[in-house]
């Protein structure tokens, strides 16, 4: 069973009150690690310190997300929190077309070439744009062929472009290649939106069902495939990720770690 870690984007809302007690609480529901995405006026190394005092690692970075233009920074951010994986990656236009793929794969390899004689892993996250098809084909599979020496964070939502695919063939597919999995649980369901423009916001268009996500285990992604399909030699970490929710976030959080645990399906430092 692989450990599991949480990506701290989960609870932005929280960490931005008192991340200090957003960590206490991770540490006492029993996760492992943490994966931060900002560090909320933290110096690296008193997060990494009040980290590893709650018993818990820093398991991998989102801070800062990996371009070609920070990486000094992102080594240097790396080596203080005591990591060395980083995650990157990038937006639709990035992935619209045959051109912008090819271009977007020399980006990723030449950020990989620069971290790696650092000692540190670049694992790009993906996004659904990158599972849509292009002739026929999955635009991270033509992206991963472009660059073969980049790793993966492969979330594992995402990867189903909303069910479109078979989730744990993406996983299976991927699986040497991905040290990272992002967990995470929702109704596969894509999202129906209409412009407020009474308050210059997206929202859900009336009467369409919810696209919010789900704790892990309540929702319609293939969990237990999804780990099966991973390489055990080669994923280190499950990180579990919320990106919104219609619920409490942090019943989300907990009710993930306790299926995870229950289903023998990852490895916490609480049963």
């Amino acid at each position: 069973m692989k450990p599991i870690s949480i990506q701290l984007y989960t609870l932005r809302e929280a960490s931005a009150k008192d991340f200090a007690g957003v960590l206490k609480r991770l540490a006492a529901i029993g996760y492992k690690g943490v994966e931060p995405a900002g560090l909320y006026n933290f110096t690296p190394r008193d997060f990494r310190r009040m980290v590893e005092d709650l018993g818990m690692v820093v398991s991998s970075t989102h801070s800062p997300w990996a371009k070609p233009d920070n990486l000094p920074e992102t080594i240097d951010m790396c080596k203080e929190l005591g990591v060395d994986m980083v995650a990157g990656g990038w937006g639709g236009n990035e992935f619209k077309d045959m051109d912008a793929i090819k271009q977007t794969a020399e980006m990723a390899a030449g950020m990989e070439a620069t971290l790696s004689k650092a000692g540190i892993t670049l694992t790009v996250h993906n996004h659904a744009w990158e599972f849509e098809k292009l002739n026929g084909r999955i635009k991270h599979e033509i992206f991963a062929e472009l660059c073969p020496k980049v790793k993966f964070e492969l979330d594992t939502y995402w990867a189903s472009n909303f069910g479109e695919n078979n989730v744990v063939e993406m996983v299976r597919r991927f699986a040497h290649r991905s040290p990272l999995l992002h967990i995470k649980d929702g109704p596969l369901v894509r999202p129906v939106e209409v412009y407020n423009a009474a308050t210059s916001t997206l929202e859900l268009k009336p009467g369409a069902q919810s696209a919010s996500l789900l704790a892990v285990g309540s929702g319609k992604n293939d969990i237990k495939g999804i780990i099966g399909a991973m390489d055990p030699a080669v994923t280190k970490w499950l990180v579990v990720e919320q990106d919104n929710s219609d619920t409490d976030m942090f019943e989300c959080v907990e009710r993930s770690y306790r299926y995870l645990i229950e289903n023998k399906l990852a490895e916490g430092n609480r049963k």
